[in-house]
């Protein structure tokens, strides 16, 4: 019998957070038929002898190179037998009960396609997980001296939702953080894989509006919390220095562009559902 739920942890170079990762599903999971499909990229030694000798029931997909984010989690949907998917990276530490209690939510509301949980820090504090689509300007303000300017901090408020501030209620979001995110199989059959021309950085949003296109709303949930240990690879440097020693930032700015690119002259989708759903409804 093929299992309700495929759990795909995507993994790169840290067998030590991922044995955290996998022993927090064992221990905390219930009332969930479900598998585990790690997907690892550039794998070392020290991963295969962690599966071999600690989780030899795991469906195990290792690569010889990094074939970027977007790579392994298609890896892992082509892998996976479940009606539903929750794509996690290994930096996540599940609570108790969490993944069936979105499990259930989804299943009540079938025109979700895409739900994320409250990320938290390790000390209970809540990360930034959810945002509104990107601008050309966005990317600008967050990375050049415009940002201590009153309208650069306008824009990036917005584009953060820190109106939101409680993060305490279910919201119909732009798009949301790819570290955690529970989808139904029925809902990418209909909008695909993500885009694997996104190497890193990007793909998360690119899918998000992917399911907006296709009238499947993307949530925050924030009734199910997980913990992630979050590094900003491509962070706190300026611009200019930035391009020229990190290589994080060079590839973030790339799939910018990219994603830029892609949706050039096409309306954000998000708004577009919320006003066809207006005029159904005879609002307008």
């Amino acid at each position: 019998m093929n299992p309700e739920l495929s759990i795909i942890i995507t993994s790169y170079k840290n067998p030590s957070l991922l044995k955290l990762c996998v022993e927090a599903i064992k221990k905390n999971i219930r009332g969930v038929n479900y598998e585990i499909i790690v997907v690892d990229g550039e794998t070392e030694e020290e991963t295969y002898d962690l599966i071999r000798e600690e989780f030899p029931d795991l469906n195990f997909l290792p690569n010889e190179k990094n074939v970027g984010f977007s790579g392994l989690v298609n890896q892992g949907l082509e892998k996976a037998r479940g009606d539903f998917f929750f794509i996690i990276n290994s930096d996540i530490i599940i609570k108790k009960e969490g993944i069936s209690r979105m499990m259930e939510f989804m299943k009540k509301n079938p025109d979700i396609g895409l739900a994320g949980p409250k990320l938290i820090n390790f000390d209970n504090s809540i990360q930034q997980s959810i945002f509104r689509f990107y601008k050309p300007t966005t990317v600008i303000y967050r990375r050049t001296f415009l940002k201590k300017f009153s309208f650069a901090k306008k824009h990036l408020s917005r584009f953060l939702m820190e109106e939101e501030k409680r993060y305490d209620k279910v919201l119909d979001v732009d798009w949301i953080m790819g570290s955690a995110m529970m989808v139904s199989r029925q809902s990418v059959d209909k909008v695909g894989k993500m885009d694997d021309g996104f190497f890193m950085y990007f793909e998360d949003v690119d899918w998000c509006w992917r399911f907006w296109e296709n009238k499947l709303r993307v949530i925050y949930y924030p009734m199910v919390e997980v913990y992630h240990y979050h590094g900003k690879q491509s962070a706190n440097q300026n611009v200019l220095g930035a391009l020229l020693f990190n290589r994080y930032t060079r590839v973030h700015i790339c799939s910018a562009i990219r994603f830029f690119h892609k949706y050039l002259n096409k309306s954000n989708p998000h708004k577009v559902y919320q006003k066809e759903k207006k005029q159904k409804n005879g609002k307008l």
